[in-house]
C-alpha cells in the first residue's frame, strides 16, 4: 500500500523538483555573468531551499544536529557518507554559510539544468575517476582556493553513493590530498543517515516517509593530527553513527 501511494505523490515531487531546476538554469546565468560571485551563490541557496521542499511530498522531512560545532572563518573539509541527491542539496542548504564546494564525479557536470551549471561555475571540482593525472592538480587547486578564502569543500570519500545504507570503504586519495593543500582547515565528519531510503525502489518511485537526518560530528584541525590518524577518526566517526 505505502508503495503504490509513492507513485502520485512522486510524480508531484518530481515535478516540483524539476521544475525549480530548469527555472533556475537561466537565474543562474544572470547572476553568474551580470552580478557576480555572491549572486550567483544566492540564487544557489534559493534553488537548494526550494528543490529540498520536494521531499514534503514524500512526506519525508529532513533535518541537521550539532551545526553549532562547526568553526567559522576557518578552511572547512566536509567528509560525509553518500546516500543519495539530498545528501547534496541538504548540505548546500544547511551548510551554505560555508560557502560549500563540491568534489564530484565528472558525468555531473553536463546535462542537468542547474546542478550541472553549478558545478561548472560555482567553483566545484569535476573529478574523472578513470584519470587520476586530471584529479591531482583540480584538488590540489580546490585545497589552496579554500586555504586562501577561508571557505570549504564537500568531499564524499565512499566514491559513489550506497544503495542500502551499508557504507563503502573510504578512499583517502582525494583527503590526503586536500589536507595536504589545505594545512589551517579543519575536517568535519558528518553523517547521513536515511537518504538512501528515498531511492530504496530506484528513481521511480520514491521512498516516502524517510526522515534524512545529518549529524555533524566534532571537527578536527589538520595540522594537530598525522593524516593517517586523521582519516582513521574521521571514518570511524562517520560510519559508528549510521543508521540502517
Amino acid at each position: 500500500m505505502k508503495k503504490l501511494l509513492s507513485y502520485p505523490l512522486s510524480i508531484l515531487a518530481y515535478s516540483w523538483f524539476i521544475f525549480f531546476i530548469c527555472l533556475f538554469q537561466p537565474i543562474q546565468w544572470i547572476c553568474f555573468n551580470i552580478f557576480g560571485y555572491q549572486a550567483h551563490k544566492k540564487s544557489v541557496d534559493i534553488l537548494n531551499f526550494f528543490t529540498i521542499l520536494s521531499l514534503y511530498f514524500i512526506f519525508s522531512k529532513v533535518e541537521i544536529e550539532n551545526r553549532e560545532l562547526i568553526p567559522e572563518g576557518k578552511p572547512l573539509i566536509f567528509v560525509a557518507n553518500h546516500q543519495g541527491l539530498f545528501d547534496i542539496i541538504g548540505m548546500g542548504w544547511f551548510l551554505q554559510k560555508f560557502h560549500l564546494k563540491y568534489v564530484s564525479k565528472i558525468e555531473l557536470g553536463k546535462g542537468i539544468p542547474s546542478i550541472s551549471y553549478n558545478l561548472n561555475h560555482g567553483g566545484s571540482v569535476l573529478i574523472d575517476r578513470n584519470d587520476p593525472k586530471q584529479a591531482l592538480p583540480a584538488l590540489k587547486k580546490m585545497s589552496e582556493y579554500i586555504e586562501m578564502n577561508c571557505r570549504s569543500v564537500v568531499i564524499y570519500p565512499e566514491g559513489t553513493r550506497t544503495r542500502d545504507g551499508e557504507p563503502k570503504p573510504f578512499a583517502a586519495s582525494g583527503l590526503k590530498i586536500l589536507c595536504k593543500y589545505a594545512p589551517s582547515a579543519y575536517v568535519v565528519p558528518v553523517t547521513i543517515n536515511n537518504s538512501w531510503k528515498i531511492f530504496r525502489y530506484g528513481n521511480f518511485p520514491l521512498g516516502i516517509g524517510n526522515p534524512v537526518k545529518f549529524s555533524v560530528h566534532e571537527p578536527m584541525k589538520v595540522s594537530e593530527y598525522d593524516f593517517n590518524t586523521l582519516f582513521e577518526k574521521t571514518e570511524q566517526a562517520i560510519i559508528t553513527d549510521i543508521i540502517n
